[in-house]
């Protein structure tokens, strides 16, 4: 098989394996030469040492040097192959259909596209009640959001607008933010299994909501009755709300962000849970060592804290200290949910930090669930980095 690509880029000699696999990742060090005259974004084939034909994909520059779109099919460009991108797009719609998620009243909020999950590397989009949030994780398809639009608007039921979101994911100058298409606001209301929320498009963190999690939130609903709920990290309150909504008897959120505990707030009071709800701006390390034994429930959903592999060890020891500190103050038979998404961090890695945790802590601990992102977020079986959220729930005697 021929590419069509004026680039071509040559693997060193048994450097096709991880393809052969299906990695849709190439990293620089698989390559002979070292490509200094291809452009931030431009597709390029991929041959091995003896000239076969490999793949075509994105270059970029960095340790990934090609995010791999294709292992079958060479004609990919967007100008004169829209069919493969509509196909890409068809079928990751057709996937959320399945779901029961597209046009569902109670849940209007998940992720259309997720990546190499739905094998579209470096492309995010999450359906915010018909608004359309894209974010690009590589060049290439950041300049490709001209010609998805009119795409999805075809393609998505119910989408009335597209709004770009890639400032914070690129090279800092690639990328602006706003509208692309539709009515322009800076907010929009949504609902998941049936809670109201406000979603800040421009301010708030990844496309405005941490969707992932959806899951789970119903989960701590459906424990929550009557009990005692302490949500770490809690951003805008999701989990809080899941848990009031369930029957918490109270719940506090704890984040350092004033900013997002303002939205939290206003989420709480369009639900109607004020009654029962506080919101605490502190740091969640020195919160937990003052909080004292009062809660049924405690969750642990902080920011990353392994960015990379160099940083994995610091960061276990950060899991390690916040699942201590939480374990000491669970009443006996509390449950902890806890969290990590780092995807440096391998679920043998996080199930043995919270080992250490328990034994430091001096607790009973027993593993009730195994927990991991919602259904909408998709891992390709060649891409097992795909599976970044990790966390258990815990039972603590």
């Amino acid at each position: 098989m021929q590419g069509d690509t004026p680039y071509r880029l040559k693997l060193l000699p048994g450097k096709e394996k991880s393809l052969q696999r299906r990695h849709p990742w190439i990293f620089s060090g698989a390559f002979s030469t070292k490509p200094h005259d291809i452009p931030e974004g431009e597709l390029v084939d991929v041959y091995t040492a003896d000239n076969r034909w490999m793949a075509v994909g994105q270059y970029q520059q960095g340790s990934i040097m090609v995010k791999v779109l294709s292992f079958d099919e060479p004609h990919v460009d967007m100008g004169r192959y829209p069919d493969f991108w509509r196909q890409r797009v068809a079928g990751a719609v057709a996937l959320r259909q399945q779901l029961g998620l597209v046009g569902n009243e109670q849940t209007n909020v998940f992720r259309l596209i997720n990546g190499e999950g739905d094998f579209l590397p470096s492309l995010i989009v999450d359906y915010y009640a018909g608004t359309l949030v894209l974010q690009a994780h590589s060049v290439g398809m950041y300049r490709l959001f001209p010609a998805l639009v009119p795409m999805l608007m075809e393609l998505v039921p119910g989408a009335k607008a597209v709004f770009s979101k890639s400032s914070a994911t690129l090279p800092e100058g690639v990328a602006t933010d706003g509208f692309l298409h539709g009515a322009e606001v800076r907010e929009c209301e949504v609902c998941e299994h049936g809670n109201r929320m406000l979603v800040d498009l421009y301010d708030g963190q990844k496309t405005g909501f941490f969707i992932d999690q959806r899951d789970n939130r119903a989960l701590v609903g459906r424990v929550a009755a009557g009990r005692r709920v302490l949500n770490c990290f809690g951003y805008t309150g999701g989990f809080s709300l899941s848990a009031l909504a369930g029957g918490a008897s109270y719940v506090e959120t704890v984040d350092i962000s004033r900013k997002a505990l303002t939205m939290c707030d206003r989420n709480i009071a369009l639900n109607h849970f004020e009654q029962s709800h506080r919101s605490v701006a502190a740091d969640v390390l020195k919160y937990l060592d003052e909080a004292g034994d009062d809660f049924d429930i405690v969750i642990l959903d902080p920011p990353a804290f392994a960015k990379n592999h160099h940083s994995l060890q610091q960061g276990l020891k950060g899991y390690r200290s916040i699942n201590q500190k939480a374990m000491r103050q669970l009443r006996a038979g509390g449950l902890l949910f806890t969290f990590s998404c780092s995807q440096a961090v391998s679920r043998e890695d996080f199930q043995t930090m919270a080992f250490s945790a328990a034994a430091l802590a001096g607790r009973q601990v027993r593993v009730v669930r195994y927990l991991s992102q919602a259904e909408d977020h998709p891992v390709s079986i060649y891409h097992p980095e795909g599976a970044y959220l990790k966390g258990l729930l815990l039972e603590v005697e």
